[in-house]
């Protein structure tokens, strides 16, 4: 079961007695809790009949005794455990969750990791419990992640503005949302978000970034490259060598395996590229500039330069002169 789905059928009015949340990703849990704390039950009812615990200052058998409580007032009471992977003995939960009681909603957010599958408290939860694993996205699907966030608030976005929130945010969804959030807040009466406007509400320069950065060294304009690089050093905010690195790593690697498959043409790769047609086409101009041992060659600066850049080898070079003399290397 999805989050969108959980919150759907308690738009519905249907409820179960346990939702157990866990994984990776908060911003799936997030939305879950923050509907259960503030939407089930309106103002009146959640005076009497909404109770919170956290993890960390928990006793388990407050958190009993609450879930047990019948509701004031109301058909059911909520009660919110959060942060609970912080919760110590949080096994002595399962007498109560053996048996739950109908007219309590008993929802667990126990964040950044999953149950051994062989406890006992894991085998009760998959018995008793919707239990509702909220896994990490994956990258190739934060573009379209981003299209469908931007599309399900009414607004259109540009490809260009979708590579930018990409390469600067990666896949932190909670801040991907805020950031969207403030972007059709700032937009007014338009709906088509373009890369100027992420410039302006967000900060991302469109010039001056880590796809920018990809496509002057894949063109080999040295010029453009170092010019990027000093915009990161008087704003080191905007690409730390830390975010740089590995997204110049993942971008050439993909490139890399392009010699493996059959068919080169424009029209094969865009599969292979989340059908991003720039991504694509600074690929093959990778490839073309560099040839199959110059990508090689990439991939290992990089992976030399990323060691330097925390201190394996290097202790005093500034970061954008590390990366000035990687790129350097890379392109001359």
């Amino acid at each position: 079961m999805s989050a969108e789905k959980i919150i759907s059928d308690w738009k519905k009015k249907s409820f179960k007695p346990l939702y157990w949340l866990d994984g990776e990703e908060d911003y799936y849990i997030d939305m879950v809790v923050d509907y259960a704390e503030h939407k089930i039950l309106d103002e009146a009812e959640a005076g009497f009949n909404l109770t919170v615990f956290y993890g960390r200052d928990a006793e388990w058998a407050a958190v009993v005794n609450a879930c047990k409580r019948y509701p004031m007032f109301a058909e059911r009471q909520v009660v919110l455990l959060k942060e609970a992977q912080q919760m110590k003995d949080i096994d002595k939960l399962e007498s109560y969750i053996e048996h739950p009681l109908s007219s309590t909603i008993f929802v667990v957010a126990y964040k950044t990791k999953t149950l051994d599958k062989r406890t006992k408290l894991s085998k009760l939860l998959k018995q008793n419990a919707e239990v509702f694993t909220s896994e990490k996205l994956k990258d190739f699907k934060v573009n379209e992640w981003i299209k469908e966030m931007v599309t399900g608030k009414g607004f259109s976005i540009s490809s260009k503005a979708v590579v930018l929130l990409e390469e600067h945010i990666g896949n932190d969804l909670s801040r991907m949302a805020n950031e969207i959030d403030k972007l059709s807040i700032n937009l007014k009466d338009r709906k088509e978000i373009t890369e100027d406007d992420i410039e302006k509400f967000i900060g991302i320069s469109k010039e001056y970034n880590v796809f920018e950065l990809q496509a002057a060294i894949a063109k080999k304009d040295l010029a453009k490259a170092i010019k990027i690089i000093q915009y990161f050093e008087g704003n080191p905010k905007a690409a730390p060598i830390q975010m740089v690195l590995p997204a110049l790593y993942a971008n050439f690697s993909k490139v890399y395996t392009v010699f493996g498959m059959a068919d080169k043409s424009e029209a094969a790769l865009k599969p292979h590229f989340y059908f991003n047609s720039t991504a694509v086409k600074n690929a093959l101009e990778t490839i073309r500039n560099y040839g199959y041992e110059g990508i090689e060659r990439i991939l290992l600066l990089l992976h030399h330069y990323n060691l330097k850049g925390v201190g394996v080898g290097d202790t005093g070079t500034s970061d954008a002169s590390l990366m000035k003399e990687m790129v350097v290397k890379m392109i001359a």
